[in-house]
């Protein structure tokens, strides 16, 4: 009611106003832009973090803010090396809901999880959807033969999450073999 029709809401929406607020969007975007440049410095410095960095980065879906988050909560992969122990602790490994022998529900996710880890996830397996490849052709198949989005969407993030895990472990970028297919 009287807030929306007050002249300091207006003054909100004035030209000075909008022109001072662009101008502290783009100080920290430009404040964003110097701490991520510092993280991939520390990064850098350090051969073993900087390896498994750009093998992440190899993994379609993956970007630099998810691989740095990865590292960090892996502490370098030392902290985590079972990836279905970080899809656990990520949020995105389903558990089975029962009870004893007569009540069986659908699995479900557990919501004591790392919420920023799962938006990632979420993030790169909704983009990884969006281009045409072995992601949206599997997201395409299983949503036609009518399975659930959401679940779709869990497996694929799962999907992401082991890759990363495999690369680092084998140590050699990944390959997209779908690409060779005849």
């Amino acid at each position: 009611g009287e807030l929306f029709n007050s002249k300091i809401f207006c003054s909100f929406y004035s030209p000075s106003v909008l022109e001072i607020r662009i101008r502290m969007l783009d100080q920290l975007n430009q404040e964003i832009r110097k701490v991520e440049a510092e993280i991939l410095r520390i990064i850098k410095e350090h051969n073993s973090y900087y390896k498994n960095y750009q093998l992440m980065m190899s993994v379609k879906g993956v970007g630099r803010i998810m691989a740095i988050y990865i590292l960090i909560y892996t502490e370098n992969f030392t902290r985590f090396t079972n990836p279905r122990k970080f899809a656990c602790f990520s949020g995105i490994a389903p558990f089975e809901y029962t009870s004893g022998t007569s009540v069986k529900g659908r699995s479900k996710v557990h919501n004591c999880a790392n919420k920023q880890l799962k938006s990632l996830l979420n993030l790169a397996a909704m983009s990884c959807i969006r281009y045409t490849g072995e992601y949206q052709t599997y997201y395409n198949r299983r949503i036609e033969e009518g399975k659930n989005k959401i679940s779709t969407l869990n497996i694929l993030r799962n999907k992401i999450l082991f890759r990363i895990f495999a690369v680092v472990k084998r140590g050699t970028p990944y390959v997209d073999l779908a690409k060779f297919a005849a």
